[in-house]
């Protein structure tokens, strides 16, 4: 075979491996690193530059797990999989990954090294933390409407009950104060009962073509005024090509609404909200699902944060880090961003700040 032709064949096996969706390592039996494809490069952090001819023990330091599957691959020869436990941690992010090695054997038969490949799987672990969430809320949703419609009846009659015993009391009369504190708390329960039963029963969304960006801009020009007093500056980065999305115009506001209202809250007198969209245009929200082009929008503050132990209970009913909150805000928006087919996620750094996203689907 000419040069000429063997560096075409070689040209194009690298094509090859270059195209592959999953991330490829190529690692000799000396343990230098002889080839990274692009995909290897976005899931590690590690530009082909810094990988191929750098020992993998050392630039892979951190993954114990990663070490001791190609260890063991180079020693016997055995192909090796681990689809659950993988996490990638070197770029200072966690990246869930299904790993696959290899070994990598010449004609001869001689095995002269291992070719490690990597599976970003984080939307996998994202759907089936949303589905486990799903699961909870529809669980608590059916308990809640029982417990909801037993208390109803009762309450409206110490509500009633306490009205009429209003109109006993002199108006000077320092009972009075008694029976509007009976008649402020029973009004509270009552808002609350309300909110469990909408989080509980279904409702049929009338869908209509809608301007994400509409509803956000007027959100945001009412909370404006709402917050004229104080120091907080609003920033909106909104992408123009997105189109309308079939959805609930209803239910959408009120989401995006009291995600708005959470951020200013969390703020306290002054700080920056960001709200932002973007399309993605190559996201799975399953498994098995074909892949589409989500909306995400992102609503951003640079409030105190969410500690880490509460942070994976936000969604719970009835958990709440304010004071007079019902704990049930979040867990509607929950419930609208899962009926309309998306997904809500959050991040926060403590001291720094929150971001919420929420993912639309742009065709439904």
């Amino acid at each position: 075979m000419t040069d000429h032709l063997q560096q075409q064949r070689d040209d194009y096996y690298a094509t090859v491996i270059d195209s592959v969706g999953d991330g490829v390592i190529v690692v000799a039996s000396s343990g230098l690193i002889t080839l990274c494809n692009p995909a290897a490069e976005e899931i590690t952090g590690f530009s082909k530059k810094q990988a191929q001819g750098a020992e993998f023990r050392k630039l892979f330091a951190l993954e114990t797990t990663l070490l001791e599957m190609v260890d063991k691959t180079i020693r016997t020869g055995i192909t090796i999989s681990d689809q659950e436990n993988v996490v990638v941690r070197s770029t200072g992010r966690i990246t869930p990954v299904a790993v696959t090695c290899y070994p990598l054997v010449e004609g001869s038969g001689e095995n002269i090294g291992a070719i490690l490949t990597l599976k970003d799987i984080t939307y996998i672990r994202e759907l089936e933390a949303a589905v486990r969430q799903a699961d909870r809320l529809s669980t608590l949703g059916t308990l809640a409407a029982g417990l909801a419609h037993e208390v109803k009846n009762p309450l409206g009659g110490i509500k009633g009950a306490a009205q009429l015993l209003e109109r006993e009391f002199e108006p000077e009369s320092e009972m009075l104060e008694y029976t509007r504190v009976m008649i402020r708390e029973t009004e509270r329960i009552d808002h609350i009962i309300r909110e469990l039963l909408e989080l509980a029963s279904p409702r049929r969304l009338k869908l209509v073509p809608i301007n994400l960006h509409q509803i956000l801009g007027d959100i945001l020009l009412l909370q404006r005024q709402a917050v004229a007093g104080r120091q907080i500056a609003f920033i909106q980065h909104f992408d123009p090509s997105i189109p309308d999305i079939m959805a609930d115009e209803e239910l959408l506001t009120r989401l995006f609404l009291n995600l708005i209202c959470n951020a200013i809250d969390a703020m306290g007198v002054d700080g920056r909200l960001t709200v932002s969209s973007r399309v993605l245009s190559d996201y799975r929200m399953a498994q098995n699902e074909r892949r589409s082009r989500m909306v995400a929008i992102e609503i951003s503050d640079d409030g105190p944060g969410i500690p880490p132990e509460d942070l994976e209970n936000i969604w719970t009913p009835f958990f709440s880090t304010k004071s007079g909150g019902t704990g049930l805000g979040l867990t509607i928006c929950h419930k609208i961003v899962s009926e309309h087919r998306g997904m809500i996620k959050v991040e926060s750094d403590p001291g720094h700040g929150t971001k919420f996203t929420v993912l639309l689907p742009l065709v439904q």
